[in-house]
């Protein structure tokens, strides 16, 4: 199962043969075990990495640090579920450390962005403080690259 989800986690894209030839299994046995995962909530969804500094689209992303103080009845879970329906949200993760929660918010403008963290997200009965990161360029996200030219290894003089 663990050879098939990290093939899956490369490539989506392959076919249910490709797959049965790479893990020596018949395309049978992959498309049941596939449908068992998605059953099982194991595989979630199927998306495509996008660069979308190569499209006209305009939006910025900010990575947002949360200190929160949880109440009584709703802990870390209520208030990810809270943050997490916010549309602007794009993942939500329970961090150790310096902070509570890693937010990732794409907006249109960094004002979007200031106006979603000033008005929605800090008057949050829960929420400390915010720490605000924009994101100025992607160079890798989950293994995959997003430079394409070759840096010049000469160095300069």
């Amino acid at each position: 199962m663990e050879k098939l989800l990290k093939l899956l986690d490369q490539n989506a894209r392959m076919s249910n043969a490709q797959l049965a030839a790479m893990l020596g299994r018949t395309e049978e046995e992959v498309e049941a075990q596939i449908a068992k995962l998605e059953k099982d909530g194991v595989i979630r969804a199927y998306k495509a990495m996008i660069d979308w500094d190569k499209t006209d689209r305009e939006y910025v992303t900010a990575i947002i640090e949360l200190h929160v103080t949880p109440k009584k009845d709703l802990g870390f879970e209520g208030i990810a579920e809270t943050i997490m329906n916010f549309s602007e949200v794009e993942s939500v993760s329970l961090m150790s450390g310096g902070y509570d929660f890693s937010i990732v918010v794409n907006a249109r403008t960094f004002k979007d962005v200031a106006m979603f963290v000033a008005k929605r997200l800090s008057p949050l009965d829960s929420v400390v403080s915010t720490a605000t990161h924009f994101v100025l360029r992607r160079y890798k996200e989950k293994n995959v690259i997003f430079l394409d030219e070759k840096k010049d290894e000469r160095g300069a003089f």
